[in-house]
């Protein structure tokens, strides 16, 4: 039996009616005689998508019991027992509860699609992996249940189930999609119109994705070459000239005048992997342009420019071309028509548009290729040596030894040519190959010691001679710079690889990296120092963003070396003039340097912007806590307060009492939230200051245990403990905010257990460990360090239970007087807290007496 078929309802937002078209869906299928059972449908309480399960054979859930409390889950097992011809299994994304075969709703589903059974299934934009961070980043909330991108695109049919953001919030508040007393914090909250907007919109770029690379695929299956103008797609060609930037930014306004016009720049390089005219800054800098335009930048290998273009061009299925007018002289287009014209004439259905700019048949300004390569002065002098010298020297010993041949006297002197080549480059090599045709005319062609040539064979000889020893120096010379390209071209690569390993193995802040990168550039081109440099714009000074070495140049005039990254920075080096073909691979030092920089400023304003998010979480959290929790006690003692000044009623001794005994409590209970939301702002604004001195936790505890009853709370705090550096009324204060949690959370009748024991008293700098121990439900692994967050519940702890300070305070007081606070698992169940502090060294003083800590505690009675 082959693979069951996908089809996946995706919603741009919760409420866009996904399970209602799943359900419509099998509805229309169970109609055309189709087998179709509901595996698994969530419908949430809703009315009409309740009257589309009806008619529906529905698969019983399976019952699964996780702490204490019993869910359902699909029951895969019967559905696969069933095998029904298509199984309706809805929330793709969904996480099963633990004891389930699989993690995953949709790990279930490709067992179903293994076993041959088509599947239905729903799922919302925002559940997409790839999109948490973006989702988050609209909405304000992390997603955590999630499906891979991967298992979406896998689906043989997606089907977008979109709505306006207005009728998605009159739905809701028609209550069609949550109950009453949710729906104005729906409202309010996540279904924000800008919220909806932002979703609809990744849903639609998403869908739109897909449904091109479906379009890609059939037209490859196909072997359709034609273009198919579904949507503008413009792409520019780049040589990495001066005219880079305003084709970009033309190209970039084709592409903005219709909706959905996509941008892509190429460039082509030479397959040999040799520098071409462009310059490698300012491809750089052009990419910068394209992805800050919202373009993506394209390098394709490629000897014939025109063809490489128009195969991406096509591949991409571009309707539009953009070139810059060539640079060409017009001398030099007897070379041939030039890639613009080339291009417009292949181009087919494509649209070619060629833009003029003001480098337009100017020339190519291209660097002079050095003919000769950096040997070495040493190598330059033996190749005039062996080219000179060696041919006369030749000629002397040819003189006096005969019968060699005219043949063979030529091959000696063109080995001679070859070896001044390799040696000392072209020029030693040329000027060999004349010695050496003017030795043979001179010393071996009749009539001999003169330069005059009787026989016409022999000028052809000698002609042949001379053109051969030119032709084989060029070509030994050709070879010998390549090799020193290659060489070069793989130090280069090296030193980019490390470049790009410094970088990447830096802290995503940027921090350090930057000085790092400057070292190694310093050490790459041995030079003294370097430093990056700043400006705000063009009128104000320099200001060295980084350096290394010591006094690196302040201005770019100061430097031996300048390299400008845009108008507004500059790397700066200091120590020697570095040789033009430096400066290539000193531009992608300067690049990297750019981009950390940037990256360092990036994180500190997302740091910024954290830290005033978390405020701003922190004040709504507060008004909730200050509209409910504190509202809570004051209406409590507004109560009885009323009731107790009431005319109408005469009240006795004990119901006053009952009533009084109620103004107390919640006046005890509006202290105790007030001086915590006092707390966690002398937390946050960094004014505690706490009065560290000996302490003993015999001084401490049992006022920490004041607010709870005595028979909540076991007490194991031995005598013996060392003393501890702490804050008395700090420390009072976190405990106390512990052991209440604690008790909070006990099972009726067990007892909290507080238990000290010191770590490490035989000497040294110990410290003093307390367990707080409680049979609670306990918190998962990864909730145990969000608990200690402000504004924080875990569970479904009552709201009157206080505003969710108390552990972030505990956390903060202990921190403050240099101590930990952390949460472990109680063996058999609940939870500890386990608060550690610095203890008192009980070791002897210099002097021989008894430590301090000692002393105090032996005074004590």
């Amino acid at each position: 039996m082959g693979r069951g078929r996908l089809r996946i309802y995706l919603g741009a937002a919760p409420g866009v009616g996904k399970t209602y078209a799943m359900l419509a869906e099998a509805h229309r299928r169970a109609e055309r005689g189709t087998d179709v059972v509901a595996g698994f449908v969530e419908h949430h309480g809703r009315e009409r998508t309740l009257e589309l399960v009806d008619g529906l054979e529905v698969v019983p859930r399976r019952e699964l019991e996780h702490r204490d409390a019993v869910f359902t889950e699909m029951d895969l097992d019967a559905v696969l027992a069933r095998r029904p011809q298509v199984a309706l299994v809805d929330e793709l994304a969904h996480s099963n509860v633990p004891g389930s075969r699989n993690e995953k709703r949709w790990q279930d589903i490709e067992e179903l699609l293994a076993a041959g059974v088509d599947v239905i299934s729903t799922v919302n934009i925002q559940h997409l992996e790839s999109l948490g961070d973006v989702v988050e980043g609209i909405t304000g909330v992390r997603q955590r249940e999630t499906v891979p991108d991967e298992v979406v695109r896998r689906a043989d049919q997606i089907e977008l189930v979109d709505m306006s953001p207005q009728a998605l919030r009159r739905r809701l508040a028609h209550g069609n999609v949550y109950t009453p007393e949710k729906i104005d914090a729906a409202l309010s909250n996540y279904f924000r119109p800008g919220n909806l907007t932002a979703l609809r919109e990744l849903a639609l770029l998403w869908t739109a994705d897909r449904v091109d690379e479906y379009l890609l695929s059939y037209r490859a299956e196909q072997g359709i070459e034609g273009t198919w103008q579904a949507r503008e797609r413009i792409v520019v060609g780049l040589t990495g000239g001066p005219e880079g930037a305003t084709l970009i930014r033309r190209a970039a306004r084709i592409a903005a005048r219709g909706s959905g016009g996509e941008l892509l720049a190429v460039h082509i390089t030479r397959s040999d992997g040799l520098a071409g005219a462009g310059s490698p800054q300012a491809l750089i800098e052009q990419r910068a342009l394209v992805e800050s335009l919202g373009g993506s930048f394209h390098t394709v290998l490629g000897d014939d420019p025109a063809a490489g273009l128009l195969d991406f061009a096509r591949g991409v299925n571009a309707t539009q071309v953009v070139l810059g007018t060539s640079r060409r002289r017009a001398w030099q287009y007897i070379y041939g028509p030039g890639v613009g014209a080339t291009v417009t004439r292949d181009c087919g259905d494509i649209d070619v548009h060629t833009v003029t700019h003001e480098h337009a048949a100017k020339g190519r300004g291209r660097v002079p290729v050095r003919r000769i390569t950096d040997l070495g002065r040493t190598r330059r002098v033996a190749g005039w040596l062996i080219g000179v010298a060696g041919q006369l020297l030749l000629a002397l010993v040819l003189t006096h030894v005969h019968g060699f041949g005219a043949s063979t006297d030529m091959l000696l002197f063109l080995t001679v040519t070859v070896c001044a080549a390799l040696v000392g480059g072209l020029l030693p090599a040329i000027a060999s190959a004349l010695v050496g045709s003017s030795a043979l005319n001179y010393y071996f062609t009749p009539p001999l010691h003169t330069f005059t040539i009787s026989e016409p064979q022999n000028v052809l000889a000698v002609g042949i001679f001379t053109a051969v020893g030119i032709a084989v120096a060029s070509v030994v010379d050709l070879a010998a710079r390549r090799t020193h390209q290659a060489a070069r071209s793989q130090a280069e690569a090296q030193t980019l690889s490390a470049l790009a390993g410094t970088v990447l193995r830096g802290a995503p802040t940027g921090e350090g990296v930057l000085t790092a990168l400057l070292d190694q550039v310093r050490e790459t081109f041995q030079q003294d120092s370097a430093a990056l440099l700043e400006r705000a714009d063009e009128r104000s000074p320099w200001r060295c963003a980084a350096g290394s070495g010591p006094r690196p140049p302040a201005r770019p005039e100061q430097a031996d070396v300048d390299v400008p990254v845009g108008d507004n920075l500059a790397l700066v080096l200091a120590g020697r003039v570095l040789p033009a073909e430096d400066r290539r691979l000193l531009g992608a030092f300067a690049a990297q340097a750019a981009v950390l920089l940037e990256r360092r400023r990036l994180a500190g304003e997302a740091a910024a912007a954290r830290r005033e998010a978390e405020g701003n979480r922190i004040r709504t959290a507060l008004l909730a806590a200050v509209s409910h929790d504190l509202r809570t006690p004051l209406a409590g003692i507004k109560a009885a307060v009323s009731s107790l000044r009431s005319d109408d009623v005469e009240w006795d001794e004990a119901d006053e009492a009952e009533l009084l005994a109620g103004i107390e409590s919640g006046a005890d209970r509006l202290d105790h939230l007030i001086n915590n939301l006092l707390d966690m702002s002398r937390l946050q604004t960094g004014t505690v200051t706490p009065l560290i001195r000996e302490t003993d936790l015999d001084e401490v505890v049992p006022f920490a245990l004041g607010g709870v009853p005595s028979a909540a709370v076991r007490l194991d705090v031995p005598e013996s403990l060392p003393m501890i550096h702490a804050d008395p009324g700090l420390l009072e204060r976190a405990l106390a905010n512990l052991v209440e949690n604690a008790v909070k959370y006990s099972p009726e009748g067990v007892k909290v257990l507080v238990k000290a024991d010191a770590l490490d008293p035989a000497g040294g700098r110990g410290s003093v460990e307390l367990r707080i121990v409680d049979r609670g439900p306990g918190v998962p692994e990864e909730a145990k360090e969000r608990i200690f967050a402000p504004f924080q519940r875990y569970g479904d702890a009552p709201r009157g239970a206080g505003v969710g300070l108390g552990l972030a305070v505990a956390r903060g007081f202990v921190e403050a007087m240099a101590g930990t606070v952390t949460a472990e698992d109680t063996p058999g169940g609940g939870m500890t807290m386990v608060v550690s502090l610095p203890a008192v060294s009980r070791g002897p003083d210099p002097a021989g007496g008894p430590a301090p800590g000692a002393a105090v505690r032996a005074a004590r009675p």
